[in-house]
């Protein structure tokens, strides 16, 4: 039986808000991309639980992606089964979010402590494993830093430790003194920690996903509420029939 009055109202709501979860199951995909290739030389030398975040990400955008082709589906047949399976999918994906972000405030000194013992090991094996010093290098020149926790850390490991140096990675981005990275001090060379400029830019770009995280689930909670009403429409037409 065909939908009336408001039913029709609330029916084109869900197609809507339906349409408002493909696109943020497109955007978490597209941030756990974008944090997997950003931090991928990080995560080389962090522990899996650490690398393991951008996969969620990316994991809970496709469901929700998923999720909101179903909900389309069944609001489009009007069938109440399907609308019903909807509104719990939905509900049980806001659950797994308000469990993840609990989570994640609980283990943040967790992943921190992860992070750091990564980079201590990185500065370890740095002249032992050519991928990690490529890796290496790459991240203090991006994040403008030098060690796990200082530059101090490479004078307790060689070749640096003998001529007291650093990797030449850490030499400021304008640096034209050849031997920046031999004796070095303030003047030439980055001395704050990679786990310092890490953490801070986490603190930074994680406002972003903090704003499509609460937008995605603002418009679940609003999705789940239309579902709802439209499972009782479409139910009060089975009842009359």
């Amino acid at each position: 039986m065909a939908l009336e009055g408001g039913m029709k109202c609330v029916k084109f709501l869900v197609f809507f808000f339906n349409f408002l979860f493909w696109l943020c199951g497109v955007a978490l995909i597209v941030i756990g991309i974008w944090v997997q290739i950003d931090l991928n030389k990080t995560l080389i030398m962090s522990s899996a639980s650490a690398s393991g975040a951008p996969i969620v990400i990316i994991v809970v955008g496709v469901v929700i992606f998923f999720v909101s082709f179903f909900g389309c589906c069944g609001a489009s047949k009007e069938n109440y089964c399907m609308v019903t399976t909807f509104a719990i999918l939905l509900t049980c994906i806001f659950l797994v979010e308000i469990a993840a972000a609990i989570a994640g405030y609980i283990f943040k000194d967790k992943v921190r402590t992860a992070l750091q013992e990564g980079l201590e090991d990185a500065v370890l094996k740095y002249s032992n494993d050519s991928l990690i010093a490529d890796a290496m290098n790459e991240l203090q020149r991006k994040y403008s830093c030098c060690g796990a926790h200082s530059y101090t850390d490479w004078f307790n490991v060689e070749p640096f430790k003998s001529n007291h140096s650093v990797p030449r990675s850490c030499c400021w981005a304008n640096a034209t003194m050849p031997t920046c990275n031999i004796n070095p001090t303030a003047a030439t060379i980055n001395v704050q920690g990679c786990a310092d400029s890490i953490e801070a830019w986490l603190k930074k770009h994680i406002v972003i996903v903090a704003a499509v995280a609460l937008g995605i689930a603002f418009f679940e909670l609003l999705g789940i509420v239309f579902a709802c009403c439209l499972m009782k429409g479409i139910r009060s037409g089975y009842e009359v029939m």
